[in-house]
Order: C-alpha cells, then sequence, then structure tokens
C-alpha cells in the first residue's frame, strides 16, 4: 500500500475518479486543501466528496507555495508519502516543487510551470521549432494593441494562466479586443484564490478541426493512448461542446497530431512522469499545438478511453505519481468508439424543466448527468456552464458521436430556462 498526498483538486470528472483509482490501486491518500468548504459545497446533498473520504484531510494555505513547502515537509516526516499529485490545473507548479523537495517522482517544476503558462508554452515551442500560431503577450495596452494589428485580425485573446475556455474569445477588430482585454482585467483573481498574471496572449486565429492528444511519460518513454476528437461552438467564445474517442481521422492525420505532441512534450521536458493532454489543431497548413496539459484529460475524456480500451487514465495517473510502471494493455470492451455531448446553455435565466425521458434506458447510453430545475444558469462563454452531459457507446464504428448529437438535440427540445 501506497501513500499519497492530493493537493487540491478539481470538484468534478478527475476531482471524482482520482480518489477512486487511488483507492482500487489499494492505497491511501492524504488530501490538503486550503478551503474544505469548497469540496463540501460540491457534493449532492447529504453525500461527502470523494476527496474527503481520504485517511487524512488537511488544512493548509495552499497558496503559498513557500510555506506549503516547509509545512509538507513536516507531515512527510510523519507520514512518509510516496507520491504527490493534482488534478487541478492551479496547483501542478505546486505539486512539481513538493515532489522535488520531497525527492518524489514527477516532472520538473520549470517543465510544468511551462506548460501551465500558455505564454511560456508559445515561446519555448517556437524556440524548439514546432509549428504554432503567430502570437504574441503583451501586459500594456499599446503594445497588445500594435501586435495585433502586426499578427492581423480576426485573433484569438487568452489569459495566460486559466482553465476550461475562461476569458478566450475570437476578436474582429480592435474595439472586440479592448472589451476583452477590459473584462480579463476586471478578473483579476482566479476561483482558488489566487492572483492572476496580468499577461494578455494574442493568437493568430488557426482553421481546421481540432483534436487532443492523451499521452504516458514514463521512465523517460512516452506513449500515446489515442487521439479524442473536439466539438466548438458558443462563438465568439470557444466552448468545448463533445467529444469522440477515437477521432475519426485518416491514418495520415493521426500520425501527424500524434507526432506533433509528442514533439511538443519533448520540447517543454515532459517526457518522464506525466499523463498529458495535448491539444492539436488539424489547420491546411499541417498541425499545430494549441496547448499542452501536464494532466489526464477532463471532461469525461478519460472515460471515454476506458470505455473503448480499457485503458484507466485515472489509475495510470496514480501510478505515474508513484513512479510505478503504469498498465497500457488494451483489453476488448466491446465498444469501437464513445462520445460525451453537453447541454450548453444559450439564454441566461432559471432552470425550468429539462426532462431525459428514457434516456438512461437506452442500451447505448453510458452516463446521463443532468442539472436539476431552479438552477441559475447563464448562457455559456465558457467550459463551466454545462447543464449536464450524455455519453455513447458504439460497439459498431464511430457513429458514436452522431448518436450523441441526436440525444442532445432532444434534450435541447425539452429545455425550458425562464
Amino acid at each position: 500500500m501506497a501513500h499519497l498526498l492530493v493537493v487540491e483538486s478539481w470538484v468534478g470528472s478527475m476531482g471524482r475518479l482520482l480518489p477512486r483509482a487511488i483507492r482500487e490501486g489499494g492505497h491511501e491518500f492524504t488530501f490538503l486543501t486550503r478551503d474544505l468548504h469548497h469540496y463540501l459545497r460540491s457534493a449532492p446533498e447529504g453525500a461527502a466528496h470523494p476527496l474527503l473520504g481520504a485517511r487524512n484531510v488537511i488544512t493548509a494555505d495552499t497558496n503559498d507555495t513557500e510555506a506549503l513547502l516547509t509545512h509538507v515537509e513536516r507531515l512527510h516526516a510523519v507520514w512518509g508519502f510516496d507520491g504527490v499529485l493534482s488534478s487541478c490545473d492551479y496547483y501542478l507548479p505546486t505539486v512539481a516543487r513538493i515532489a522535488e523537495r520531497l525527492g518524489l517522482p514527477g516532472p520538473g517544476p520549470e517543465a510544468v510551470e511551462s506548460a501551465c503558462r500558455k505564454d511560456l508554452s508559445r515561446r519555448v515551442l517556437a524556440d524548439a521549432g514546432l509549428p504554432g500560431p503567430r502570437f504574441a503577450a503583451h501586459g500594456d495596452w499599446a503594445e497588445l494593441a500594435r501586435a495585433a494589428r502586426e499578427i492581423g485580425y480576426p485573433l484569438v485573446v487568452k489569459p495566460v494562466d486559466l482553465c476550461a475556455g475562461m476569458y478566450v474569445r475570437r476578436v474582429e477588430d480592435e474595439s472586440e479586443l479592448a472589451a476583452a482585454v477590459r473584462k480579463l482585467n476586471d478578473f483579476p483573481v482566479n476561483a482558488r484564490g489566487q492572483r492572476r498574471v496580468p499577461t494578455v496572449l494574442l493568437e493568430e486565429l488557426l482553421d481546421g478541426p481540432e483534436v487532443s492528444v492523451e499521452t504516458v511519460s514514463s521512465a523517460g518513454a512516452m506513449q500515446v493512448v489515442g487521439v479524442t476528437d473536439k466539438s466548438i461552438g458558443g462563438a465568439p467564445a470557444f466552448v468545448e461542446t463533445g467529444h469522440m474517442f477515437p477521432a475519426a481521422l485518416s491514418p495520415a492525420d493521426t500520425e501527424a497530431a500524434e507526432r506533433t505532441a509528442l514533439s511538443a512534450l519533448k520540447a517543454l521536458g515532459l517526457t518522464d512522469g506525466v499523463v498529458a493532454h495535448t491539444e492539436i489543431k488539424l489547420t491546411s497548413a499541417g498541425p499545430c499545438v494549441v496547448e499542452v496539459n501536464p494532466r489526464p484529460a477532463g471532461n469525461r475524456i478519460t472515460e471515454l478511453v476506458r470505455h473503448v480500451t480499457g485503458i484507466d487514465l485515472a489509475a495510470v495517473f496514480v501510478d505515474v505519481a508513484l513512479g510505478r510502471a503504469p498498465d497500457l494493455r488494451r483489453t476488448r470492451t466491446g465498444l469501437r468508439s464513445a462520445a460525451v455531448g453537453f447541454l450548453v446553455p444559450h439564454t441566461t435565466g432559471t432552470l425550468d424543466a429539462l426532462e431525459a425521458g428514457q434516456l438512461s434506458h437506452e442500451s447505448d447510453v453510458l452516463e446521463v448527468q443532468l442539472a436539476e430545475p431552479g438552477r441559475v444558469v447563464d448562457a455559456a462563454d465558457s467550459n463551466n456552464a454545462y447543464l449536464g452531459h450524455v455519453m455513447v457507446g458504439d460497439a459498431q464504428g464511430l457513429g458514436s458521436r452522431d448518436r450523441v448529437a441526436a440525444l442532445l438535440a432532444d434534450l435541447h427540445a425539452g429545455l425550458v430556462i425562464i
């Protein structure tokens, strides 16, 4: 039995899969958080969040990294942690520094910091010669406006240190750029109480479909688990509306996406101790890196992978954090593809009705999760606004994406927001 330290987490998806994977692996964990109520609030009434089933739940200021390192050293002297991990992007650099301080497995802090900061990633990848959009990163408005004119409209505005597509916008001209920058500047502290970096990233708008490459780096070897496709909506925002695994790509496009992702991981130094989710645009000029995430995919992608391949990336994440060789053997699951679709609201109001009908009884439906009436709803401008999801599997081929789209259309027909 190993003892892991979990430093904060997302509350959904991987935040729930990770405790299960730790338990099923025969291990235990200590959970370290600055705000216990954040997890208490996210659990259904009468139930505890799985993260609170830890052997120990410790409250500490996880946003003060230097003080936290000293605190964790004292805990380590008592409990002897075998690995440290987090599913929350905002704490991945902290986890890397803890691993380095305690001599535990994991990628280097500089590599993780570069991956988690979109402007740093862009510079590292550009210096390595990887194809990517023209870009500029500035904190000053005059420099941003000048850089935007040089790149050319339309372009994409991004915060360098937020997740889930928050404040990522397509802008058509300087007035829209100014509005996007003002909104971003009005959000100086993220949802975990961390002060944001005031740098704004501008990128050339890339054409073509987007995919993600799921990989595992262990003992210096990088292995591709598969490629997932993405559906994007919510313009001018970029909201992920669904995914299918495996992506319906030609062998040439699949190989190009995989090769590009592995090159990006190598350039960033994420070649050991990492389960990664690398987003790629398959442009008319070839594949370009959108971003590299040094943690397992969110938005139920890891479950799509498990349903099709039998590979549990949450369990792999635990093994890698312990410095153990992960089990990446595929097994027959009876499914050729699996897809998830998200119910994305387009209006603001209060959820009055959302009927699932017989959805959960459909033979190909793997998951259904829907919001309860009474919820306050905002028109979606990021991946945080979903009203639920449906996941289906296809035993015959790559039909799961179309199937989930049809089911979502039925749900939208019964969606009432007042």
